[in-house]
């Protein structure tokens, strides 16, 4: 039996925008149904998730970042983009120092899932806030459905 593919959602509910990651984790749990991938609210967790990486070979990672756009921005980067973007020299997101040593862990133990994407939405604010801005409120259907487009290609190809 294929694995089931892993949607991990970085980020901190407290502070506005930073917790686009887990709060569309929770809009495509509720979407797609419960059973249709494995997914994690990972907070700003990192190593705790390698046994997750352990057991896929689709992860779909999804967090605030900062895209150099307009606030709602979005960005989808796959596979070795997604490498190229973790790797820039100037840090994106608040998890990206985590999500690295995750990914890099993956690599030494052999277990970087084979497709993997990383979705990301510009914040417009991160400060104390239970509520996405309206730029990035406005974008989570847009959001939601391009991982789902991509969670359905890699279930279909």
């Amino acid at each position: 039996m294929t694995p089931r593919a892993l949607v991990i959602g970085f980020g901190n509910v407290l502070l506005s925008d930073d917790g686009a990651g887990v709060q569309l984790v929770e809009r495509l749990r509720s979407e797609l149904g419960a059973d249709a991938a494995e997914f994690v609210d990972a907070g700003t967790l990192s190593f705790s998730l390698l046994p997750y990486l352990e057991a896929t070979h689709s992860m779909l990672v999804i967090d605030a970042a900062d895209l150099d756009g307009e606030a709602g921005a979005i960005g989808l980067f796959e596979g070795a983009a997604m490498d190229e973007f973790l790797k820039t020299s100037r840090r994106r997101t608040v998890h990206e120092v985590g999500l690295i040593d995750l990914l890099d862990m993956a690599r030494l133990l052999g277990c970087l899932p084979d497709q993997r994407a990383l979705l990301c939405i510009q914040p417009g604010r991160i400060d104390w806030c239970e509520t996405l801005s309206g730029p990035v409120a406005e974008v989570m259907p847009e959001a939601s459905r391009q991982a789902r487009v991509t969670l359905e290609r890699w279930t279909q190809g």
